[in-house]
């Protein structure tokens, strides 16, 4: 047969450095060292297969030099992994991942995940394995954003290891540990092996890093089982709304373990402007909670960097949807992603906090949502906000300050480095673009101790978050035609009442207005606002944000007045109020009162007027009398918000005595929506829910829609047209679920129709096995 020469023979024959070849004797073979065979030992592999192939030639070799050439075979042959078991299941269940629908690697920093790599063949003296972990576009070792570091056979603290737990065959199971305070996001993880002065690296796979609430040395460890698991593990919660006299609870989806949702989280990361500024100075930060949450507060609203949500409080809201309308998060990070990550339309304070909320539990940062009743926004640092009304009591958007019904934002738990021990604890973040923070709309994290303490010097916004519970409030009256403004009055403890969250393992309301704040009225409180005030304004004067040609009144008012409800508050009903006004001496006093009302949405944005009145009220000695108000139906249901809120105002004036202000913010009910279960839900088998509402109106209902969502109910979102409901009529409208997880989950829904913007249902559902 033909034989091909081999190379080594062909080398050493052509250079003449072995002229005693003739034939290509194996055994001579076998011992030459020429150059050729030590740079390139593909001739012998030929030559092997050649011999495999011909019984003559490998009864000519012989047996031993044939063991022999085979040896030297394997001695050449690269070592190479030929699979990567990842252990995925035990180590989602030990890194507390397992709840995550998606089916990546995700682990918790700071703690070990154990792995096993079969190779091709048994490693071999000299042969040594090492790894090397990468995170971001340009991954450094200086920046701590690539680790190498090699395989051992003990552990080691405080950085990247990989321990040798045992080896079988070609099969090495392996642990790798990642420092406490290691950036979360996308690692790559690669194997290097060296041999004889030479490496090669080769891909290993990829897994997500995330925070680590459950260590110790991690900057969000939470030591309260019960706490972690609702302020990490709980994808579904209750946000708070309404006003300080009528304080209602609304369901969220916060759906943080929803597919997809956690690479959405992440990808707002790699969206920022620090990001797109810096890449790898911003990768190799994220390791830092406070920056990360810093970084999430601008990042959830649109206002500079095409972030996720754009806010919207003009009461009108097209291209979008009303913000009332959300049921959760899911659907909105699925929505801007679906977009080409353009931002969705459209949001207010809870859907911000919500958003956020998801985001920070998505990467292991234990975080709740806060609501502040009567929440003051303060754009000029001198903790007081001015609002102004004008003789005949409209409501003026005269000043940038304002007074919220209620505002929504973020707790999130993490040390605090920056400032010190007596810091660390809970953090306020709030994605609500309200006011700027280092030329961009991001606020937090401030300290809530700092917050109570007054140390508004401290990092984040200190001073904007303490004004939003501790501010002053001034009443001014207007009058456009004198331009001139007066004090009316100044009330030290309306702002920051019933600080509320979603109390832990239930859904109660849990009152934490004590964390932020002393006492309203105590002398610690105002010993705290004066030493807040005082390093804001270590000069300062009294004076509104607009005082020009500003008088003073300092007289007592010799009445009082306050609006009191008289009947039921609902949608579609006549709103029945009373005036009680009170001669405060034992003259005869005659009083003018003129009173306006105006919807309004929650944030006090005036959307119209539809009710006013004059009147001349004559009070005998130390009288009081209800004059009665009542608005119809038809003067605001074209103007009434999904707020459902109308602000009631009297400006009440005795003769030649300052004006009294009398005020009230009303919100109507929503007729009830109810959902049912009709039968015990299982996971992985359809049940039904049933919804039913009755129209209470007069008049036909249109354009119903429900909307409903829960994680671990549902995949995605359901939406259901329900027809046009006559006056009176009542719909039940019937759907199926199909729950994925065991334990009890959330539904919430949304009704919508042309006469009721958005009402909310939730509903409790316990999953069998």
């Amino acid at each position: 047969m033909a034989f091909p020469v081999h190379k080594c023979y062909e080398y050493c024959r052509m250079s003449k450095s072995r002229p005693d070849l003739d034939f290509p004797d194996l055994t001579v073979q076998r011992r030459c060292s020429c150059q050729y065979l030590n740079v390139q030992p593909l001739g012998l592999q030929m030559l092997l297969g050649v011999m495999l192939s011909s019984p003559a030639l490998e009864a000519q070799a012989g047996t031993k030099v044939l063991h022999d050439l085979r040896s030297s075979l394997f001695l050449l042959t690269d070592l190479k992994p030929q699979n990567v078991n990842w252990q995925t299941t035990a180590n989602r269940q030990e890194h507390h991942t397992d709840v995550y629908s998606s089916q990546e690697l995700i682990l918790r920093r700071g703690q070990q995940f154990t792995f096993s790599v079969t190779f091709n063949r048994s490693l071999r003296s000299g042969e040594n394995l090492g790894f090397i972990t990468s995170t971001g576009p340009y991954p450094s070792e200086s920046a701590r954003t690539k680790t190498v570091f090699p395989l051992s056979n003990g552990a080691s603290g405080g950085s990247w290891y990989a321990q040798l737990l045992s080896q079988r065959d070609n099969t090495l199971t392996i642990s790798i540990s990642s420092p406490a305070n290691a950036p979360i996001g996308w690692y790559t993880l690669d194997l290097q092996i060296s041999s004889q002065g030479s490496d090669s690296t080769q891909k290993l796979g990829m897994f997500i890093l995330l925070f680590n609430p459950w260590l110790q040395a991690d900057d969000v460890f939470m030591n309260n089982n019960a706490e972690r698991n609702e302020y990490v593990l709980e994808d579904a919660g209750a946000i708070f709304v309404g006003s300080t006299n009528r304080i209602s609870m609304v369901g969220w989806n916060f759906g943080q373990f929803e597919g997809d949702i956690l690479n959405i989280c992440l990808s707002i990361l790699d969206r920022s402007l620090n990001f797109r500024r810096d890449a790898a100075t911003d990768v190799a930060r994220r390791g830092d909670p406070k920056y990360i949450g810093r970084m999430l507060s601008a990042m959830v609203n649109s206002n500079d960097d095409n972030g996720v949500i754009a806010g919207n409080w003009s009461g009108n809201y097209p291209g979008g949807r009303d913000p009332r309308n959300w049921n959760g998060s899911v659907e909105i990070l699925k929505e801007w992603k679906k977009s080409g990550f353009r931002p969705v339309q459209y949001g207010q304070c809870w859907v911000f906090a919500g958003t956020l909320n998801t985001v920070l539990r998505a990467f292991g940062i234990p975080s709740r949502v806060i609501t502040n009743f009567n929440s003051a926004h303060d754009t000029d640092r001198n903790l007081s906000v001015d609002v102004y009304y004008d003789p005949m009591g409209n409501p003026l958007d005269k000043s940038s300050d304002s007074v919220w019904n209620f505002h929504v934002w973020n707790e999130a738990w993490f040390v605090r480095n920056d400032l010190g021990p007596s810091y660390n604890g809970w953090q306020v973040l709030d994605a609500t673009p309200q006011e700027r923070s280092q030329g961009v709309f991001q606020c937090g994290p401030a300290s809530v101790v700092g917050i109570r303490e007054g140390d508004v010097n401290q990092n984040f916004d200190m001073p904007f978050i303490f004004a939003e519970v501790n501010a002053d409030r001034i009443n001014w009256i207007y009058d456009a035609n004198r331009n001139i403004q007066k004090k009316n009055s100044s009330d030290t403890n309306s702002v920051g009442r019933y600080i509320s969250t979603k109390a832990v393992g239930s859904y109660s309301r849990m009152d934490v207005t004590e964390k932020y704040k002393y006492p309203e009225g105590s002398q610690q409180e105002r010993k705290v606002y004066n030493k807040a005030l005082g390093k804001l304004k270590p000069n300062r004067t009294f004076g509104a944000t607009s005082a020009a040609g500003a008088e003073r009144e300092e007289r007592e008012p010799s009445i009082s007045g306050i609006f009191k409800v008289t009947d039921i508050l609902a949608v579609g009903k006549e709103v029945k109020l009373a005036l009680m006004l009170k001669n405060l001496t034992r003259d005869v006093k005659t009083v003018t009162v003129n009173m306006t009302a105006w919807t309004i949405v929650y944030n006090g944005t005036l959307v119209h007027e539809v009710w006013k009145d004059s009147v001349i009220i004559t009070l005998d000695p130390e009288e009081e009398i209800q004059h009665p108000v009542k608005i119809p139906y038809a003067q605001y249901e074209k103007y009434l918000k999904a707020d459902n809120m109308i602000r009631t105002t009297a400006v009440c004036q005795a003769s030649d005595e300052p004006e009294v202000l009398v005020e009230r913010d009303i919100i109507l009910d929503n007729p009830t929506v109810t959902l049912e279960l009709l039968d015990q839900a299982r996971v992985r088998r359809p049940v039904n829910v049933q919804m039913l509402f009755s129209n209470p109106l007069d008049e036909p209902v249109k354009n119903c829609v429900l909307m409903v969502e829960g994680s671990g109910l549902l995949l995605g979102s359901l939406k259901i047209d329900v027809p046009t409901l006559r006056p009176k009529e009542r719909s039940r409208v019937r759907f199926e679920i199909m729950p994925t997880r065991s334990g009890t989950k959330q539904l919430v829904a949304d009704f919508s129709c042309n006469k009721f913007p958005a009402i909310k249902a939730m509903l409790s559902v316990d999953v069998a096995e």
